[in-house]
């Protein structure tokens, strides 16, 4: 009897972890409004996995939105706020594998990385706000779009990206924020823009297949294990949007948050 019970107990457990392993619908519930996202789970497995690694650790708990570019991107990833100053680091796992299968267009997700270094990805990612296939299919050996906005949740994040950006430290030089006065020395949670959770919603791992996303053409679809870095241009328009208050006493205020020295982030051009 006794071998019965664990050998049931190793069972439901094992059902329970392949149903979060292979969720294709994620729920975003950010300060501004919630948002799902549906995963390419079969097109871009190895970059589902690891973003859902994160997902179904907790490490996405109270994410930060920490970079907004007009009609560009809204990025985030990289940092959690604890409830109270200054911001976490998220823990990033290793990096994954480049998968460029498909176009960087509006209302898209893909991960971002380190200039120069395709296979660099781990815990950052961005929404694409624009049609940014020209600039980002083909740049680092392009971009790892693994799902997309879904259910109207462009709405939310049009909003987030309609905030006006603040540079606290140089590598935070577009920070949304809400309800900010620019010129004011404190920083509250009623000013960051965050998920308050990230959670799955929808475990069908053929969820997507109603979905048509367009391939990326500017490059070969399939992933090379070891892909040869290309140069990256030079970046513009990556300094704050407007707005450059608030940077002395701010950036004290998040420097416990600042340890990454890359830049992991996409290039507009």
């Amino acid at each position: 009897m006794i071998r019965k019970i664990r050998a049931l107990t190793a069972l439901t457990t094992a059902l329970f972890l392949s149903a979060t392993a292979s969720a294709t619908v994620v729920r975003f519930e950010t300060v501004l409004g919630r948002f799902d996202v549906n995963l390419y789970d079969k097109r871009t497995p190895a970059t589902v996995a690891n973003f859902l690694a994160y997902v179904n650790s907790g490490a996405y708990t109270n994410v930060i939105i920490h970079r907004s570019l007009s009609g560009f991107v809204v990025q985030g990833g990289a940092y959690t706020f604890p409830s109270a100053l200054p911001l976490d680091t998220i823990i990033a796992r290793p990096s994954v594998i480049n998968e460029p299968v498909f176009s960087n267009l509006r209302g898209t997700i893909a991960m971002a990385k380190v200039a120069g270094s395709p296979n660099s990805a781990t815990s950052q990612w961005f929404v694409n706000m624009g049609n940014n296939s020209a600039n980002l299919d083909a740049q680092n050996s392009g971009f790892t779009v693994f799902g997309e906005i879904v259910s109207g949740g462009m709405t939310v994040l049009d909003t987030i990206n309609a905030l006006q950006t603040y540079k606290v430290s140089d590598t935070i030089d577009t920070l949304p924020l809400r309800n900010f006065t620019a010129g004011s020395t404190l920083i509250t949670d009623q000013n960051l823009v965050y998920a308050t959770s990230v959670t799955v919603l929808d475990n069908n791992v053929d969820s997507a297949a109603s979905l048509s996303p367009v391939a990326n053409t500017l490059l070969n679809p399939t992933p090379t294990p070891t892909p040869t870095p290309t140069p990256t241009p030079t970046p513009t328009g990556t300094s704050g949007g407007g707005g450059g208050g608030a940077t002395g006493a701010l950036s004290l205020l998040l420097l416990g948050a600042l340890a990454l020295g890359r830049r992991l982030r996409p290039q507009a051009r």
